[in-house]
């Protein structure tokens, strides 16, 4: 269903604190000049929490627009209500979104039995969900025997892992048909390796065709240029998590002028410290 390289998408914004549509507009295009294969708009690296809810419609109805069909988009809709995850999700289908990316709600911390309840509804809308598992940012992770019951909802296709565990891949594959995408770069990898179908990456932000060739390289069984390119853009992997994601993927974006470094509060830059050594690292790859 969402195979490949889905770039989880930063939201630009511009010197005024609004949304800054003329970079989005220009993101997407690079995005899909690099290859990848989907987009995931205002999920975690888009702020989601800080942008309205007319905000985050016209986010993901301007970038359904600009890929017009030629990369699927998968819309963040998550959130701590279900009556709020309900409502973005109906407008995400009404815009033409291909699916959804639901996250743990991450501050009234449900039971499973809740979250199991929770997911069905969104599912009952119609269209197909990314499960986001990121109990780092949740304090809340999905039991395996939760995706397990969930999985059995038609809807319901695929979890993105982000536990940081990569043996969570070799039990859903185990236990239910679900198919597993890895939330983190440097973990793409290990998770394809024991039965994983792509990334919804932050780093394809900024190095779209690494990533790209690296992922489908991994599918296709080219495992030596896979390992090389992972080997390769480990540092960019790890350090554009140097600071609370999105601000050093923000930051790599500036520093190449693809987007202001503009965020909302409560997130502000990273130190110059930090910062030199994420530029010291996009050099060393030629980014810069």
């Amino acid at each position: 269903m969402f195979e490949g390289v889905y770039t989880a998408l930063i939201t630009p914004f511009d010197k005024d604190g609004g949304v800054n549509f003329d970079h989005l507009r220009s993101l997407v295009e690079y995005q899909i000049d690099g290859g990848v294969d989907g987009l995931v708009p205002v999920g975690t690296t888009g702020e989601s929490p800080t942008l309205n809810v007319d905000e985050h419609t016209r986010v993901i109805e301007t970038v359904i627009e600009v890929a017009a069909g030629r990369v699927k988009v998968v819309a963040g809709t998550g959130g701590n209500s279900t009556t709020e995850a309900l409502a973005l999700t109906r407008a995400a289908k009404d815009a033409g979104a291909d699916g959804t990316l639901q996250v743990t709600p991450y501050y009234n911390k449900p039971s499973q039995k809740g979250l199991i309840h929770h997911f069905q509804s969104v599912a009952d809308i119609g269209l197909p969900i990314v499960l986001y598992n990121v109990p780092g940012r949740t304090s809340l992770e999905l039991a395996v025997d939760t995706v397990v019951e969930l999985s059995r909802h038609p809807n319901i296709t695929t979890i993105k892992e982000a536990a940081g565990n990569v043996d969570r891949v070799s039990l859903y594959r185990r236990l239910c048909d679900i198919e597993v995408v890895s939330g983190d770069d440097a973990l793409t990898l290990p998770m394809i390796s024991v039965g994983g179908v792509g990334v919804i990456s932050v780093a394809s932000n900024v190095a779209p065709k690494a990533v790209v060739a690296m992922v489908h390289g991994a599918l296709q069984g080219d495992w030596q240029a896979a390992q090389a390119l992972h080997a390769k853009y480990h540092a960019l992997f790890t350090n554009l998590f140097l600071d609370t994601n999105p601000i050093p993927v923000k930051a790599a974006l500036a520093m190449m002028g693809r987007a202001d470094e503009i965020y909302r509060l409560p997130l502000c830059p990273m130190d110059d410290a930090k910062k030199q050594v994420l530029r010291e690292t996009m050099q060393a790859l030629g980014l810069l």
